[in-house]
């Protein structure tokens, strides 16, 4: 396992090729006005505090695990920055809670996964939420707008169901993408939870919309799925495509490109209600997707670990991508 050092060293070299993309296209701007504190989505530089936010008071809220309480600690602290008055409100439960929380005021918004809204709030099967992250918040807008709420767009990274493999096994088979796996999986074991069997991001998706089949399929405890794999009881594992272990053990495993885009998408959506949006102002969803843009895979994985496997709190793990990304000073 990598150690603290290398991982900053990972996470920063992510970070500032971000910083370096979003500086060459400040630079092609001839426009030097700012009408907000905050600057535009994809203007380089920190954030800046506007005296006007400070007569906003927020809560922001995050579901119960450190993936959710790390984004709701980076869009608390980047909403401070930008002047507001924050407080969070972390470890709500489940996503049910967490949505009450913001229709009743105890929160002002939250982060969630736009496959899990679609499913779990609107009733859409799994196979029915759109692989495109653009399309599902779409999707997801559209239906919350129904009901007074707001969901602001999407996070470049998904959180969602991978199928994973060691790199050993993955170069034996010369393995990619779940396409790859085509004239080779009736060779391989699959693992996956009990409810794998149905699920189309996971087993029923993988016989029906891919055409697999596999050697054998054994559930197994979500808890085991790197340790099926660590001791060869089976060939292929699903796994998320945020888990830590994908960052600090990223010459053990690999995951393989959803290459057809079966999979629902778990990009981010950050939900709030109309009035509060109205009430904060401009600089509010500004804030949020700006803070956003450096939230691709590879930086969560990152972030994750630090918290998962480091045992960062998510607060420090969130000043420390701010303040690296230049978000903040």
């Amino acid at each position: 396992m990598r150690t603290d050092q290398t991982r900053m060293r990972v996470l920063l070299a992510a970070l500032a090729a971000l910083a370096l993309t979003l500086g060459v296209a400040a630079c092609g701007s001839s426009d030097d006005s700012t009408t907000s504190g905050s600057t535009e989505s994809g203007e380089a530089g920190a954030i800046q505090s506007n005296p006007d936010n400070g007569k906003v008071s927020l809560t922001i809220g995050s579901k119960n695990f450190p993936e959710q309480e790390i984004l709701g600690e980076i869009y608390a602290q980047a909403l401070t920055a930008a002047g507001y008055k924050v407080k969070s409100a972390l470890n709500l439960g489940s996503e049910t809670v967490a949505l009450k929380a913001v229709t009743t005021g105890q929160i002002s918004g939250y982060p969630e996964y736009a496959s899990t809204a679609l499913t779990s709030f609107f009733g859409l099967e799994p196979e029915e939420v759109p692989a495109d992250a653009t399309e599902a918040w779409e999707k997801a807008n559209e239906e919350f707008e129904k009901e007074d709420l707001q969901a602001f767009e999407p996070t470049p990274f998904a959180s969602a169901n991978a199928v994973g493999t060691t790199k050993e096994t993955a170069d034996k088979y010369g393995l990619k993408t779940v396409s790859d796996l085509e004239g080779a999986s009736e060779e391989l074991s699959l693992y996956g939870s009990p409810e794998c069997r149905q699920r189309i991001d996971c087993l029923a998706g993988l016989e029906k919309l891919y055409g697999l089949k596999f050697k054998s399929f054994t559930p197994v405890d979500i808890g085991l799925r790197y340790t099926v794999l660590e001791k060869g009881q089976a060939d292929l594992s699903i796994l998320f495509t945020t888990d830590p272990q994908l960052s600090a053990e990223s010459d053990k495993f690999v995951i393989l490109e959803d290459d057809k885009e079966v999979f629902p998408a778990g990009n981010v959506i950050f939900v709030t209600t109309k009035k509060i949006a109205e009430e904060a102002g401009p600089d509010y969803e500004k804030t949020i997707l700006r803070v956003q843009e450096g939230l691709d895979l590879e930086v969560v994985q990152e972030l994750d670990a630090r918290v998962e496997l480091e045992k960062e709190t998510p607060k420090e793990a969130a000043k420390a991508y701010l303040e690296s990304a230049g978000y903040v000073g």
